[in-house]
């Protein structure tokens, strides 16, 4: 059996914030960590940030601080959310970490002296978003990236190159023999159907910009951000350092290798990344489990859509659990989830609340009830019980089956199979009717003993995603002490002595249509061009329309939402309150001073329960957003 592990995702790029979309591999990631080190396994969990980069070097300037003060404010915001979510990696590695650098650079000269990188010309299309080149016919309509949709820049100067070509034969001839090197299949078909099209040697320096990593014997090159990037894989195990030891445990000498990637970023990870271990003479020990996005119904999320979900809005309102719970549920390997509210309501009232919560709530009510809280033992078996005993066991080796083949979903379904059959158990074997006769006492406590068993195992095979309600559902029980390997985990535990502990119930039910009007009333609003084309108005209309300039003379953070500025304007002689949804975009200091063009006879409302009499204008253009500034004219003065 495998001992070790090395688990890892990709490095997030931090320049923005985290999305559901983004934090489903590193949930799912945490959860098969978990997993791993319950079946007994030494795992090393790795994940981080991705610092360098001209989209790092131009946020920080939209964000007027340096590019070193942004990435140290997201790597923190990042770690918290990392830590509220309950993820326990064992490394967190920042490429601005001076080791990485370090190594970085002395792997870029050696690519150089063994010829496997030269010194050329680049003239082609650059996406920033994605940091990634795109040939002419890679782009899309209007020369778009094909990734991401943004525009694309036209670039054009000296540039370093990495041999793809000389290596192509190579990579394709591993993936032939290795058919599990990238799962699911159809990823790997992808891969070997973009090499078999031909391979073109890859740009791998910037000479635009200057925030990265800088080519020593050149430095006015910096190193290209992914190659910088992917070898984080093997700094945060000490590789090219004096101490590798980690190096050599959990790459070398490790037959369980992983990389969780998604599928935008498969062709860095599928080709660039394991011909550069060619290169290096680096054994590639890693397989590739791609999985798709998280949609939802207009598409890919994105704050210019105004479609983005974000994991803390989610956490404070259900829970870390219940959004855990839906991440490693919703997302198949290999193909595209789906995120709406509706269903992430749906599914918390039908599997967590009615599955789950009733079983464990029914179970605990009925062994205070009718054995005042002591669990029973099982004198004797019905074919019942030996039913859920079978059911059990099924449950443990399908879950374990399907956990270690990275297909999350299938194994959280294959626990759900006990959870459903011990719900029915307890209407085929009727508890309450047992309880009524002294003669149906032992099967009584039989029956209790089976719930209460179920109950420590569903516990242990949850405990990789539902944290914190496995850790209740064991103390319920009397087990929360017990040391379990998810690998010798087995129907028959001996309760003797044990009793139950009194818990509040584990997920409270939600009201369908109250959640939704809820996240319908902070919906923002944007039109689409059609939309926008068929709310035109006249000049009558327009003349209703009252615009000032106003100064802002007061400005501070919104106490009960994240993207919300509250300000103090004046205008002309009195002073108004305006909320602002620009949190994202200014700090308040940077707001104060500032002379604003506002809507002067909106009706007043109330946002996030703060009095807004107002509005701020502002132009937007996909992430962008600035509000529209007047310089000479007065506080007060009417715009016409």
């Amino acid at each position: 059996m495998c001992k070790k592990c090395y688990i890892s995702t990709p490095i997030y790029y931090a320049s923005g914030k985290v999305q559901i979309g983004n934090s489903y591999t590193t949930v799912a990631c945490d959860a098969f960590a978990r997993f791993n080190r319950l079946m007994g396994r030494t795992t090393f969990y790795l994940t981080g940030m991705d610092e360098h980069g001209q989209k790092i070097e131009e946020a920080s300037k939209k964000a007027n601080m340096t590019p070193q003060e942004l990435v140290d404010q997201v790597a923190s915001d990042t770690k918290k959310l990392w830590q509220t979510m309950g993820i326990d990696y064992d490394y967190f590695i920042r490429t601005t970490d001076k080791n990485h650098e370090e190594v970085v650079a002395k792997i870029f000269e050696r690519l150089l002296a063994n010829d496997d990188i030269y010194l050329g010309s680049y003239s082609g299309h650059y996406c920033v978003s994605c940091e990634s080149f795109f040939t002419k016919t890679q782009l899309g309509e209007n020369d778009t990236c094909p990734d991401c949709g943004k525009p694309t820049k036209l670039v054009s100067e000296e540039s370093y190159f990495l041999r793809l070509k000389k290596y192509a034969s190579r990579l394709l001839q591993y993936i032939n023999e290795h058919e599990d090197f990238i799962v699911p299949a159809t990823r790997r078909n992808e891969v070997i159907s973009f090499i078999e099209s031909g391979l073109e040697d890859l740009c791998v320096s910037r000479t635009s910009f200057s925030w990265g990593i800088k080519v020593p014997s050149n430095p006015k090159h910096v190193i290209y951000v992914w190659i910088d990037a992917l070898f984080n894989y093997l700094t945060a195990l000490g590789y090219g350092s004096s101490d590798d030891k980690l190096y050599q445990e959990f790459w070398l000498n490790n037959d369980h290798v992983y990389h969780v990637v998604g599928k935008d970023i498969l062709r860095f990870h599928a080709i660039y990344w394991p011909i550069m271990l060619m290169a290096l003479d680096i054994p590639i020990k890693f397989k590739l489990y791609v999985h798709g996005w998280i949609l939802t119904k207009d598409g890919k999320m994105s704050k210019s859509k105004g479609n983005a979900v974000y994991p803390m809005d989610l956490i404070n309102r259900y829970g870390v659990d219940a959004l855990r719970y839906y991440l490693t549920k919703e997302l198949p390997l290999g193909n595209d989830g789906l995120f709406s509210y509706e269903r992430f309501i749906l599914r918390y009232n039908a599997e967590l609340v009615n599955d789950l919560g009733n079983l464990v709530s029914r179970t605990l009510s009925m062994v205070n009830k009718y054995f005042d809280g002591q669990i029973p033992c099982a004198k004797v078996k019905t074919s019942y019980d030996l039913s859920l005993e079978q059911v059990a066991t099924d449950a443990i080796q399908k879950t374990i089956q399907c956990f270690e083949e990275f297909r999350l979903q299938d194994g959280i379904s294959e626990t759900w199979q006990l959870v459903r059959r011990a719900n029915k158990y307890i209407d085929e074997t009727a508890p309450w009717i047992l309880a009524k006769d002294e003669a149906t006492k032992d099967a009584l406590a039989s029956v209790l003993y089976h719930l209460v068993e179920s109950l420590r195992i569903i516990a242990v095979l949850v405990s990789p995603y539902l944290i914190s309600t496995s850790k209740k559902i064991l103390f319920a029980i009397d087990k929360e002490k017990a040391n379990y390997r998810l690998d010798q985990l087995a129907f028959g535990e001996d309760f003797s002595q044990a009793k139950v502990n009194k818990i509040d119930n584990l997920f409270q039910r939600l009201d369908l249509e109250k959640e939704l009007a809820y996240y319908e009333s902070i919906k923002p609003q944007t039109p689409t061009i059609q939309e926008e084309i068929q709310s035109t108005i006249n000049m009558e209309d327009f003349s209703k329309v009252v615009l000032k300039v106003g100064e802002i003379v007061k400005c501070e953070k919104h106490p009960n939402a994240d993207k919300l500025l509250v300000s103090q304007i004046k205008i002309g002689t009195q002073t108004r309150q305006i909320v602002s949804g620009i949190a994202n975009y200014y700090k308040p200091e940077e707001l104060i001073g500032k002379k604003v063009v506002v809507v002067a006879n909106l009706a007043k409302a109330k946002i996030r329960g703060v009095e807004s009499e107002g509005m701020i204008l502002c132009a937007s253009n996909n992430d962008q957003l600035e509000v529209l500034e007047i310089k000479n004219l007065p506080s007060g003065a009417i715009i016409k």
